[in-house]
């Protein structure tokens, strides 16, 4: 078998183009010293000998890797999951790899060793997927030395002087517990998330302001940890103290999977017994039995955001026109046929 042609090098390309090795090195390294019809007929070059410059040598010679850091607490709930699929989406779209450092418990240790993996592999910047309030702090303290960006953790962010986005937890619950207001309901029972995460500690809020405003009674939160199981346990427990109850919030779709499960087990059907409003919808929520009024994040529109902000702080040159992203991103209530009136 004929040994394979060697790749091609970039004198090949300036030779093909009839420019000289130099002129080729910048628009490689997208140099305005460039004119335009000089560039065109360089980039023709590189096509036709499928031409493909040398990351490493890129990296050197431009101090860029081409990659971003993306460190993150959690890989198996949705959010988390499909925000990274956002940021991998936004990066590749603009020509970035993305290496990412799971921390799998949440400390200042871990946290600085995260770092200095995403440092060995010559990161550009940090997009931080952080919502627990100590993953959070643990972050602000070790994020000296890398431009970074974080998806949720707004307080943490701002403290460390470091841009942010996230999804508008307050309005989404506000606007889920007042629908169920608006059906009729007395008032809105809530599942809540882990206290310790500050999505599960906004959603709190956005509830009671939502109860407050109706002047409605603000029964006993019951606090899961984001899984079905949880949610079964705490929908038992609501049952038990206010067997009467019709109206149920939970702070994520597995929550209200779980609650689902525990009201069919003591015969109270929903929605004719008792309504249930979950947050996130997950793809299976529509598939739910009912299918599951819920909040609708927008986790992969986060992780885009992020990076675009992030390319702002690393490459300015590079960053889209316009203003900033907002930091927040809107949330949808998505009404399915877990949710109406309350019994007559």
């Amino acid at each position: 078998m004929p040994d394979s042609p060697p790749a091609p090098v970039m004198t090949d390309v300036a030779r093909l183009a009839g420019v000289s090795h130099q002129t080729v090195s910048r628009v490689v390294n997208d140099s305005p010293h460039v004119s335009a019809q000089t560039r065109t007929r360089v980039l023709a070059a590189m096509e036709q000998l499928g031409y493909r410059r040398n990351a490493v040598a890129r990296a050197l010679a431009t101090r860029r890797s081409g990659t971003l850091g993306v460190i993150t607490f959690d890989t198996v709930l949705h959010g988390p999951v499909t925000t990274l699929y956002g940021v991998e989406q936004a990066a590749g779209a603009l020509g970035l790899g993305v290496s990412i450092a799971v921390v799998d418990r949440v400390s200042s240790d871990a946290v600085v060793r995260a770092l200095g993996r995403l440092e060995d592999q010559s990161v550009e910047g940090v997009v931080a997927l952080a919502t627990q309030e100590d993953a959070v702090r643990a972050l602000t303290a070790g994020l000296r030395a890398l431009p970074a960006v974080f998806v949720g953790g707004l307080a943490g962010a701002a403290e460390a002087g470091a841009p942010a986005v996230g999804t508008d937890q307050l309005t989404g619950a506000r606007d889920a517990t007042r629908h169920l207001l608006e059906l009729g309901h007395r008032t809105v029972h809530h599942l809540a998330g882990p206290q310790d995460w500050l999505d599960g500690r906004w959603r709190v809020e956005g509830w009671r302001e939502a109860l407050r405003s109706a002047c409605a009674e603000e029964p006993a939160l019951v606090e899961g940890d984001w899984s079905a199981r949880s949610g079964y346990v705490g929908m038992r427990e609501m049952l038990a103290a206010d067997p009467a109850l019709t109206a149920v919030f939970a702070a994520n779709d597995q929550m209200a999977l779980g609650a689902l499960r525990a009201l069919d087990e003591v015969g109270r059907r929903v929605p004719d017994d008792v309504s249930i409003v979950g947050f996130d919808d997950i793809p299976e929520a529509e598939f739910f039995r009912p299918p599951l009024t819920t909040v609708r994040q927008h986790f992969a529109e986060s992780g885009q955001l992020a990076v675009h902000l992030l390319l702002g702080l690393i490459r300015p040159e590079d960053a889209a026109a316009g203003a900033a992203p907002p930091p927040l991103v809107p949330t949808e209530l998505m009404v399915r046929r877990s949710s109406g009136p309350p019994p007559t």
